[in-house]
């Protein structure tokens, strides 16, 4: 299956993925017996930067009769125990079948409350148990194992996402990493731009980068567009050890066909060709579509719409999250720093106490004073320098 990966023959490694599972779910049915008697569900948990996966084993009468599995990516920056708590309350309160025993792989905070809860629901008792040693234990580290395999089978499904844009794109080769720019200022000011990194198939956060604009003044994007993508192109050109590392395989511009061309002027300035497409919204700002410069759309799956969604999203964020940053920064500073006696220290404490500009303004003269260095001359002189 890794060879067949490996040499990108994707249909025939999910073929032999298959046939793994199939054998993987026999030689389980046929460990279940003999190790429980009871009626128990197993619970296993993975998880990766980017999504849960919970499975579930259902042991009846000493036989596995089933599986589930649920992806959760909501939870994925959640402790184990905090899913494993939340997934309970959710799936098992209120349902009318209930097991005798749930097993799960560590211990959680509101255990007791939940056995009583469950036990009162099913009228016999409904234990929840973390196995420490023995068959059981195994049998938990076989539910969280075969959740591991399945969210690697679902990250493996990127590739078919990347097969889809390389054929439907008309690449030369599969996109393993994309990268998306997007600008972001008000009326022309605190100008920058955020990038963000699609690499082996799903969006890898620590590759973002956030740019301030230089040669551009006034408002004008596709230029600011044609600025940052040159910059950046530039870095792996003549510095190949910089931390943005290799070329993109292609670029997705947040925008129409005026930064499909900026973007296209960059790449020919350093002498790199590069495919871009601009990623374009419909009437409620969510992705329709990726169109080339010739403004023609490619049709892509729900799947891969809905990759390249999170991707303009996460781009836009990180430009609108830096931009808000650099324009805080900016009216802190020109607030507070141009006021005679105040020094790094005493603004870092004044909104420390306060909180904000706004607040300082509303502030008395014997609040100000509370605040080590500033007396009544200094006090009267932040309130008429702010109002």
């Amino acid at each position: 299956m890794q060879k067949a990966a490996k040499e990108q023959k994707y249909e025939e490694a999910a073929y032999l993925r298959d046939k793994i599972q199939a054998i993987e779910n026999i030689s389980q049915k046929q460990k279940v017996s003999n190790v429980i008697t009871n009626d128990i569900d197993v619970i296993g948990i993975a998880k990766n930067d980017i999504n849960v996966c919970v499975e579930i084993f259902f042991v009846r009468g000493s036989k596995m009769i089933g599986r589930e599995h649920y992806f959760l990516s909501e939870l994925k920056d959640m402790e184990i125990s905090e899913i494993l708590s939340g997934f309970i309350k959710q799936y098992y309160l209120g349902s009318e079948n209930l097991p005798n025993k749930i097993m799960i792989e560590e211990e959680i905070e509101d255990e007791e409350i939940l056995e009583q809860i469950l036990t009162e629901s099913a009228g016999r008792k409904v234990e929840i148990k973390s196995p420490k040693k023995g068959e059981k234990l195994r049998f938990v580290e076989m539910a969280k194992n075969n959740a591991k395999v399945t969210l690697e089978n679902k990250q493996e499904n990127k590739f078919e996402i990347l097969t889809e844009l390389k054929e439907k794109l008309g690449l030369e080769k599969l996109p393993m990493k994309i990268e998306t720019f997007d600008i972001s200022n008000i009326s022309g000011t605190n100008m920058v731009a955020g990038m963000s990194v699609i690499k082996d198939g799903k969006i890898n956060k620590a590759l973002s980068r956030r740019f301030r604009i230089k040669t551009v003044f006034g408002q004008d994007d596709p230029r600011c567009m044609e600025e940052v993508i040159e910059r950046r192109l530039r870095h792996s050109i003549e510095n190949k050890n910089s931390g943005f590392g290799d070329l993109p395989d292609t670029i997705f511009v947040d925008g129409g066909i005026t930064q499909i061309r900026a973007a296209l002027n960059a790449c020919k300035k350093v002498k790199v060709n590069i495919p871009i497409f601009g990623m374009v919204k419909n009437d409620k700002h969510r992705t329709r579509a990726l169109i080339n410069e010739q403004k023609e759309e490619f049709p892509l799956s729900e799947d891969a719409m809905n990759l390249i969604t999170r991707f303009q999203d996460t781009v836009h964020d990180t430009a609108i999250e830096y931009h808000r940053k650099l324009r805080e920064k900016e009216m802190t500073k020109s607030a507070l720093d141009d006021i005679e006696g105040i020094g790094p220290k005493k603004r870092e404490e004044l909104l420390k106490k306060f909180g904000s500009i706004e607040k300082i303004k509303k502030a008395s003269i014997e609040e100000l004073t509370q605040i080590n260095g500033i007396n009544e001359n200094l006090a009267r002189k932040i309130l008429e320098n702010l109002k």
